[in-house]
């Protein structure tokens, strides 16, 4: 049966408890709030199932070189609706249109993030947009599987490992399967998004009805996250004064796994790649407009079919692949842990957020006029560039 005795050895894919054949794995949180196996030993009949399911313990090889795109929607009202280039929607739409599914991650009723899917155009927006906490995937891989099974064609899109765990999960290639995932800074705490929000909600004196992790209204590169509530107030900060983005920046709430990735590679097993391409004013710079550019890197046949049928909606140029991912340093490594990383979650029960994300990640005032001077210095050169 599979044992976790390293909180690094697992990304919480679900892949385990979705495979085994007496359903006696149950995913449980532990104390800093992330996803890990737990194994009914008497129900366990030892068939091992988990183990080889496991995208960590048995981990796929991948060779293929990708070819790399900066691209963005056609569509204007797609694409500021988007985080980026507003790429995934078009895919999306294409399955659809052909009868097919799409699995995401998008908000429940208690705004936390959950994989699900979607079968009409409608509800396709729910997926739409970043979600800086880790999803939960629950039964979705058995779901994809079932409709696999009956010949639709079926769109599923997340992080490198839940690819990762599907993948396993299915033990097969489907020619009908494609897969999407993106370039992960890495996934925080679901415990730790939940408190921020219930912090939100107190200070506001009213519920939320609406999150945008990526609101591009003040452009693409000054991003913020907005909410808003049920008595119309709205929050809406800059990530330097936003406490839970700080935090997730500077890998303070981020999964264990994260810091040690398996899957920061060039060498995917989706069949496409969607990021941000950043570092664009320089890469392409007649393609930069400050509204969002897509990276996409296509890994597989499908993955380039699928990009070719909607590239006549799509403002496009292939790049060096080399050049793409300099400013994109997730695709390769992982990020390192935050120094105060443990007393943070020490601390989550007794202090708030913004309390405790300024005593982890407070800076010198010499560093933050180092940081204001690149900030100004990099937006008077993409003001130039435009």
């Amino acid at each position: 049966m599979i044992k976790i005795t390293d909180e690094k050895s697992c990304s919480g894919c679900y892949a385990c408890a979705n495979v085994c054949p007496k359903q006696c794995i149950s995913m449980e949180s532990n104390s800093e709030g992330f996803w890990y196996p737990k194994v009914n030993e008497e129900q366990c009949i030892d068939c091992n199932l988990c183990e080889k399911t496991c995208p960590i313990i048995s981990k796929t090889e991948v060779q293929s070189t990708p070819v790399a795109y900066a691209a963005y929607n056609r569509d204007e009202q797609t694409r500021m609706g988007s985080s980026s280039g507003g790429i995934f929607a078009l895919i999306a739409e294409n399955i659809l249109q052909n009868g097919g599914v799409v699995f995401g991650a998008g908000f429940d009723m208690g705004f936390n993030v959950v994989h699900s899917y979607v079968e009409t155009n409608d509800a396709l927006n729910t997926f739409q947009g970043s979600k800086y906490v880790q999803s939960k995937i629950g039964d979705t891989f058995q779901q994809a599987k079932s409709f696999l099974n009956q010949g639709r064609q079926v769109l599923f899109s997340g992080t490198p490992c839940q690819i990762g765990g599907l993948k396993k999960y299915l033990e097969k290639d489907y020619d009908n399967l494609i897969c999407q995932d993106i370039i992960c800074h890495g996934v925080p705490s679901p415990r730790v998004w939940g408190k921020f929000l219930s912090e939100c909600e107190k200070r506001q004196q009213s519920s939320v009805n609406h999150i945008d992790f990526r609101n591009k209204s003040d452009g693409w590169h000054n991003y913020k996250m907005s909410i808003c509530f049920e008595n119309g107030n709205i929050y809406k900060k800059s990530n330097q004064n936003n406490s839970y983005i700080r935090a997730f920046q500077q890998n303070l709430t981020l999964r264990p796994s994260c810091y040690a990735c398996v899957f920061k590679t060039l060498h995917r097993l989706s069949d496409i790649t969607l990021a941000d391409f950043w570092g664009i004013e320089s890469v392409v710079p007649d393609m930069f407009d400050d509204k969002g550019v897509s990276l996409v890197l296509i890994n597989s046949d499908k993955g380039k079919a699928i990009f070719n049928a909607v590239s006549n909606k799509l403002v496009y140029k292939e790049a060096d692949i080399h050049e793409a991912i300099k400013c994109n340093s997730a695709a390769l490594k992982s990020v390192c842990p935050h120094p105060k990383r443990d007393y943070f979650f020490e601390n989550l029960e007794h202090a708030s957020i913004d309390c405790l994300v300024e005593k982890c990640c407070h800076q010198s005032v010499p560093t933050r006029i180092v940081k204001f001077v690149y900030r100004v210095g990099s937006k008077l050169k993409r003001m130039i560039i435009k």
